[in-house]
């Protein structure tokens, strides 16, 4: 099988996109609010949203493919991949184009980590397939969270996801993969110790966006 030809496209939006990633329970969401709050707070246009379910297509895709029973694999990463489509296409790329600050909890990069490296499909594979749907969409800054997969995990409040209870093994795999994706593009990626307290993390974030927007933090 043959896959589409894709890559990142040029940055030609108006505002500015940034993605946070890492496993689960490293405080991806609270980053978020944070940072959402602080630019809110300095007058900007923000969008907050996240993956999946970042639209209401994106809530069914996310019932299924993290609360349904087993789905294979390569079902799994093309779920996703269609919920990516979808949701840069009707919400990500139009706050973009009218220069809005677009937040959101996982990208592009959640599925070449869980299911190209994690579910041991092949980073590339499952890369192009992505890039293809969004048309070479990626993010202007993407912020890594990093932890101990043993640590994130117990944080967990509630009944874990299918994702969550893959297993120690298959989220090392995963955070592997974040960390050899951010050290192949440091341009794109702020790698950031999320056993810090959640105020010093935020200021390092509030940083780097400050410097995207030719503001100070």
């Amino acid at each position: 099988m043959t896959l589409p030809d894709a890559v990142p496209a040029p940055r030609e939006h108006a505002g500015v996109f940034v993605s946070f990633e890492g496993g689960d329970g490293v405080g991806k969401s609270t980053q978020l609010r944070l940072l959402a709050d602080w630019l809110a707070g300095r007058g900007r246009d923000v969008v907050t949203t996240r993956e999946p379910g970042g639209t209401p297509l994106g809530v069914e895709l996310r019932r299924v493919v993290m609360h349904g029973d087993h789905v294979a694999p390569r079902a799994e990463a093309l779920i996703y991949a269609a919920d990516r489509a979808h949701h840069v296409a009707t919400v990500i790329r139009p706050a973009l184009e009218r220069g809005a600050v677009v937040l959101t909890d996982r990208f592009l990069d959640s599925s070449v980590a869980y299911q190209g490296v994690g579910r041991e499909l092949g980073a590339e594979a499952v890369e192009r397939i992505n890039l293809w749907g969004v048309e070479g969409l990626l993010p202007d800054l993407t912020v890594l969270l990093d932890l101990d997969p043993r640590v994130g995990l117990s944080r967990l409040t509630g009944a874990p996801d299918r994702l969550e209870r893959a297993g120690v093994e298959f989220h090392e795999r995963t955070r592997r993969a974040f960390l050899d994706r951010a050290a192949a593009d440091p341009g794109r990626w702020l790698v950031v110790d999320a056993a810090r307290s959640a105020e010093a993390i935020a200021a390092t974030v509030r940083e780097r966006v400050a410097a995207l927007l030719g503001v100070t933090p």
